[in-house]
């Protein structure tokens, strides 16, 4: 957890989490507009809708052990481990938001105990600075594998995939959301340099090594052993999300606070630009993919 992309992932949402909890609250992820994209609707229910329908697409109803991969401040950990109670574990590079999403749960009254010793409480959680691509959990760990917008920061896929699939238990679900670039096999064919660039400048200014296709996913997902694998892509159904973002960062309090935080939130709010023009012309899109481990 030294290399220089993981310190610039670390440090970005060290110094971003306080302002965006105080913006937006504890999900730290798009929502959800509707199967068109039109629905209007405040902007954390939106988020909140965004869970349950991932949970209703991938037919997810109930879970006993979880691990979200990438957790932030904890908010799907402990909104998972409350609606099926369970006992679940977050990761996350961040020391910042590790440490408050074990406040949140404190906050909240879930039990915050040590994976290794959650016995038969429930709900309970844990939350801990950890490598998606190196975890500490043995095989067969988790009867549910939640990643929601974390794929893109992975410096390998194949690696990131294999790891959710060793500690997944047999039987158990994957249910990842993540940003992707547009399908390289259609028509449009391989990417243009223009679109290139784009891409190019979104990795700078958020600290991601790449995004692939969402069918590049599926390929390795298969490669890997994952079974009953579905795609879907919902890139309608959250685009409106940026809209809200511009309109959050024109509250004066949150632009003090964006200088405020640092260089790091100043560049990653440069980004929210190439965000909405990468929906807007088809290069960004928002993959889902549900799979199974035999």
């Amino acid at each position: 957890m030294t290399n220089p992309l993981t310190e610039k992932i670390q440090q970005f949402y060290d110094e971003s989490s306080p302002l965006w909890e105080r913006t937006w609250g504890e999900h730290m992820h798009h929502g959800y507009y509707g199967p068109t994209g039109q629905q209007k609707k405040n902007r954390r229910q939106a988020q909140i809708d965004l869970i349950e329908e991932m949970l209703n697409w991938g037919r997810v109803s109930e879970a006993q052990t979880i691990l979200d991969v990438g957790c932030g401040i904890g908010g799907s950990t402990l909104y998972l481990a409350e609606k099926f109670n369970a006992q679940a574990v977050g990761i996350t590079l961040s020391p910042v938001q590790a440490k408050r999403a074990g406040d949140r749960a404190q906050e909240k009254g879930v039990t915050l105990q040590a994976f290794e010793n959650f016995g038969d409480v429930r709900p309970a959680v844990q939350f801990q600075v950890t490598d998606a691509l190196n975890t500490p959990f043995p095989d067969n760990s988790f009867d549910f594998v939640w990643s929601m917008e974390s794929g893109e920061h992975m410096p390998d896929k194949l690696a990131f995939l294999q790891e959710c699939y060793r500690v997944l238990k047999p039987g158990g679900t994957f249910l990842m959301a993540t940003w992707c670039h547009r399908p390289t096999h259609t028509l449009a064919g391989p990417l243009t340099s223009s679109e290139e660039r784009h891409l190019k400048r979104l990795y700078q200014l958020y600290h991601l090594p790449y995004v692939i296709s969402l069918s590049g996913y599926g390929t390795l997902a298969e490669s890997i052993g994952f079974t009953d694998l579905e795609l879907a892509d919902w890139s309608r159904q959250v685009e409106f999300f940026w809209q809200d973002v511009v309109q959050s960062a024109l509250d004066p309090a949150v632009i003090a606070g964006i200088f405020e935080a640092g260089m790091q939130t100043i560049r990653g709010t440069a980004a929210i630009a190439l965000m909405t023009t990468g929906f807007s012309r088809g290069l960004i899109r928002y993959g889902l993919l549900r799979g199974s481990k035999g």
